[in-house]
């Protein structure tokens, strides 16, 4: 397979599209604060999340957001990195792990406040060559792993992060391009490679997002890639689906999971993943974002700003009243008040979901 350097399609046109010429010379982002935004709440926002409480939002040049008040008023935390940041997860109220471009790994003990680098891709690349080099080379998994490790490493720092899912404030995973996974037992203290046990076609394709759904871990990726994990064998297995085109995530309960991704494409589960359907959205935007809303319906957030409701467990979609929502939605949680926050390309909204 064609080896590429993975950047989203919707990202690479957003960050494209935003990005602002500059004469200052090269400064690395992985060792580059991010600078102090005065439009935090309205810049380019990629993932949310809540922080007990607290909302806390990330995306392009290091950018990281408070929200106190539900989402009403919004204030920039201080970042060590410029690199841009896509995913954010609270284990707990304190304790935070936001992952992005240049193989970026960050954690807060303090609800967001401040925040600390744990990974860069230099050094990702640099534990996983030294693990694989000391393991059995004559393990064909393990072999295929070393080479790996070696791409990444001569890659360069640029390979992104894209999502990361920790079950406690101990035990975690971060997940991204080329198979690219690591899993943490000490709150990212130390990391392991894990990328010797997933079934991944030619161990090749891109990781999009982790989330566990009910007692089961699950990672969707490119080309129709669905694994969940075998506890008993800590191995990520191959799901067979449907749909052979990307997914960027996966959502609900194990009664009625959703998978959403490329076109406008989602897919339904009601067996806890055994077996899948397709479910019928109106139009053939991308899908970037899923959640499941206070009273249990369930909301998809697509490239085109729309929002699509379920109201029967994902059997069916349509759009949502929303008025005034012209910008790209990435992703988004739910407010106990009822609605939602969602982050795109615009920046940050509450959305008061109205059917």
């Amino acid at each position: 397979m064609m080896r590429r350097m993975y950047l989203n399609a919707a990202l690479l046109a957003l960050a494209l599209a935003v990005a602002e010429p500059s004469l200052a010379a090269f400064a690395d982002p992985i060792d580059t604060p991010a600078a102090a935004n005065p439009r935090a709440g309205s810049a380019p926002l990629l993932a949310v999340a809540h922080a007990g409480s607290r909302l806390v939002a990330v995306g392009l040049r290091g950018l990281i957001v408070l929200s106190d008040d539900n989402g009403a008023s919004w204030r920039q935390a201080p970042a060590p990195v410029s690199s841009d940041l896509v995913a954010v997860y609270f284990a707990s109220p304190s304790s935070g792990w936001a992952t992005g471009q240049d193989g970026i790994v960050l954690h807060t003990a303090d609800g967001g406040a401040s925040w600390v680098k744990q990974l860069d891709g230099r050094s990702a690349a640099a534990l996983m060559l030294a693990y694989y080099e000391k393991q059995d080379q004559s393990n064909p998994k393990i072999a295929a792993a070393l080479e790996e490790a070696k791409r990444f490493v001569n890659d360069g720092p640029g390979r992104p992060f894209l999502s990361v899912w920790f079950d406690n404030e101990r035990t975690g995973y971060i997940i991204g391009s080329f198979n690219v996974i690591f899993r943490t037992d000490d709150g990212g203290a130390s990391w392991t490679p894990w990328f010797d046990r997933t079934e991944n076609e030619q161990d090749a394709l891109n990781l999009h997002a982790i989330r566990r759904i009910g007692s089961t871990l699950y990672i969707v990726g490119e080309q129709g890639l669905v694994m969940r994990l075998d506890a008993a064998g800590q191995q990520f297995v191959k799901l067979t689906v449907p749909y052979k085109g990307s997914f960027f995530g996966i959502f609900g309960t194990p009664e009625n999971m959703i998978l959403y991704g490329l076109r406008g494409n989602a897919l339904r589960s009601v067996d806890g993943g055994q077996t899948w359907t397709k479910v019928g959205i109106p139009d053939e935007s991308s899908l970037l974002g899923g959640v499941r809303l206070a009273d249990g319906r369930l909301a998809l957030l697509g490239q085109d700003g729309r929002i699509l409701i379920s109201t029967d467990g994902g059997a069916s979609f349509s759009a949502a009243d929303v008025p005034g929502q012209p910008w790209s939605l990435w992703d988004g949680t739910s407010l106990e008040r009822g609605g939602l926050v969602a982050v795109g390309s615009g920046g940050v909204k509450s959305i008061a979901v109205l059917k």
